[in-house]
């Protein structure tokens, strides 16, 4: 059974830091040692379409077993399939990973209500959490694919679409996330992919915060991945990100 607590705790309630690591592993017996390496310091890891595409379900039960035997058998599984299709393709998607009892499961908010209605109503025991913008896009790519931009607004828009539907969580850039908290209610989750510690690089990402600033503007979760992923020691990166945030008040 997955946690039903919140993915906030982190922030003094329990040990585990705010922070969904990102588990983009070249291999089945990678992400299980990443999640061994990361399960004792964070709260949540994610299963992305790479991955899952490869991997199948036995990727999250892989890293379940991983974080048991790491000491938390409660972590939380965001499962980032990012949904898009007809709400029946969407809701029937949904069923078919129900048994995986994701913590979050992920789709995104130009489906329009009636899709995202249809994920949360298939999925009632999880957080439907709605994709408004990719943090790889920008105002010019907006413009180029025909959303009314700027990102900030038409994030705010989908937003608010997305939690009149349903969804229980947000996934937004760090640039966004204090108008969408101010638009949304207070219960739902907000999650900001496009954190890099200060001085890391950005990759492809192109428009990111520090974990420091993503929480002060009303992040409740973090999406990290090579920052941790990417360091010679799992554990010591991502303990070193954990106290900084404890550090910064968060």
């Amino acid at each position: 059974m997955t946690s039903t607590s919140s993915p906030s705790r982190g922030r003094g309630t329990t040990p585990y830091a705010p922070i969904a690591v990102a588990l983009d592993a070249p291999s089945l017996d990678a992400l299980i040692e990443w999640t061994a390496q990361v399960a004792p310091v964070v709260s949540t890891v994610k299963v992305g379409l790479e991955v899952f595409c490869r991997d199948g379900a036995e990727a999250v039960v892989a890293a379940r077993a991983a974080a048991a035997r790491a000491g938390h058998p409660d972590i939380d599984v965001f499962l980032d399939l990012k949904l898009h299709d007809i709400p029946a393709t969407v809701r029937g998607a949904a069923r078919a990973v129900a048994a995986l009892e994701p913590a979050f499961l992920t789709v995104h908010a130009s489906g329009g209500a009636e899709m995202v209605s249809a994920a949360a109503e298939a999925l009632p025991d999880t957080r439907i959490t709605a994709v408004t913008v990719l943090t790889s896009l920008d105002a010019e790519t907006l413009d180029a694919v025909g959303i009314d931009g700027p990102p900030e607004a038409a994030a705010v828009r989908l937003a608010r679409l997305a939690v009149e539907a349903g969804a229980r969580a947000i996934v937004c850039s760090p640039h966004e996330v204090a108008a969408i908290r101010a638009a949304v209610p207070a219960d739902i989750t907000l999650i900001t992919p496009g954190v890099r510690p200060a001085g890391a690089s950005v990759d492809d990402q192109k428009r990111v915060a520090t974990p420091e600033r993503a929480l002060a503007d009303g992040a409740d979760l973090l999406v990290i991945g090579r920052p941790i992923t990417a360091a010679p020691d799992l554990f010591e990166a991502a303990s070193a990100i954990a106290e900084a945030l404890r550090a910064a008040g968060a």
